[in-house]
């Protein structure tokens, strides 16, 4: 399909017309320099696959040819995307902003881990991964001598105090029973042993699995930021950057994604949500959908630069997305709830 996208591809199996049901993959790689003891190892310095994106782009791929295979049997179509930009800035906002989504029925997508063996996979009614956001914090002061500490604002004690007192965001604030995390990741201030800067920025990210619990700790720490600054006579400018909603696959689908997986002989795994973030979660809000976790064996965790993938999940996991996506057309004409 002709869209306006500098990466990624959009494709449709069927007769053009509905149900409209949608698998999508994520193709983009991470900035890390490969260890990985495998054949197909980049030849690109911090360039990896290491999210298991390509092990998704060859399963869709997969899909799409069962799917083109048995295109006279699907009365509806299945529009494949293969989006870029899963890891950010968000690919999939890029494609909702095509209008590729506005008449979907249904979307499904799916992700390796290294968490279960070939042939399990991960089934998760709800919240299934987290809603991320990021924060950066620059706390000001006044530069001074290091020996006049008196003569200035010290915004490297005031940004310390700050660091340790977020810790208490979840911890007093906010319900024990609801999954919520807050990580100060980054830390800078300064560049002279004998001097004390004008200013000192901190940055971490939260996690979230509600709408509520999100907006919650933002709030607290945007009031603790600028509380903490005030009591060191200091200033905070807090700069948010919101990323992808909490995804919330929906009940309704999940019983689908249960009878293929029984269907395909997967061995279906119980799993905890995971406090990680998915840009599938953006489609959501235009489509319901589900997205499942397809075991791909023990390894290097996700990100690792020796992270890998057992190739024996490949072919599976393609006949599952093919098969998924065929059933859902047929069940969407049964319930008369397409779009079209």
């Amino acid at each position: 399909m002709n869209l306006p996208l500098e990466t990624g591809v959009v494709a449709e199996v069927g007769t053009g017309k509905h149900p409209i049901v949608a698998i999508r993959c994520d193709i983009d790689a991470l900035p890390v320099t490969e260890k990985a003891d495998v054949p197909h190892r980049s030849e690109h310095p911090d360039c990896m696959h290491a999210c298991g994106h390509d092990f998704h782009t060859a399963s869709i791929l997969g899909a799409a040819y069962l799917l083109k295979a048995r295109e006279a049997d699907i009365q509806g179509t299945i529009r494949i995307i293969f989006q870029p930009g899963e890891e950010g800035p968000s690919g999939a906002l890029k494609i909702i902003e095509t209008g590729i989504i506005d008449d979907v029925d249904a979307i499904f997508g799916m992700h390796c881990t290294p968490l279960l063996d070939v042939g399990q996979m991960g089934i998760i009614d709800g919240p299934a991964m987290a809603a991320v956001d990021a924060f950066r914090i620059t706390f000001h002061g006044k530069g001074v001598h290091a020996a006049h500490p008196d003569k200035g604002i010290d915004p490297i004690v005031t940004a310390s105090a700050f660091v340790g007192a977020v810790q208490t965001v979840v911890s007093r604030n906010m319900d024990p029973f609801a999954a919520t995390l807050v990580s100060v990741t980054h830390i800078e201030g300064g560049h002279n042993w004998n001097v004390i800067p004008d200013e000192t920025f901190v940055e971490g990210t939260t996690r979230s699995m509600s709408k509520e619990g999100r907006q919650a700790i933002r709030n607290h720490i945007e009031s603790l930021a600028s509380s903490t600054a005030a009591a060191y006579g200091a200033k905070a400018e807090v700069h948010w950057i919101p990323g992808p909603p909490a995804l919330i696959n929906d009940a309704h689908w999940g019983i689908l994604a249960r009878k293929v997986a029984d269907k395909q002989g997967f061995d279906k795994q119980p799993m905890a949500p995971s406090l990680g973030g998915e840009d599938f979660a953006f489609y959501y809000d235009k489509v319901p959908g589900y997205f499942v976790f397809v075991g791909t064996g023990h390894s290097y965790p996700n990100h690792n630069a020796k992270f890998k993938v057992n190739p024996a999940a490949l072919y599976p996991a393609s006949q599952y997305m093919a098969e998924l996506a065929c059933q859902a057309v047929e069940q969407i004409q049964q319930e008369g709830s397409s779009k079209g």
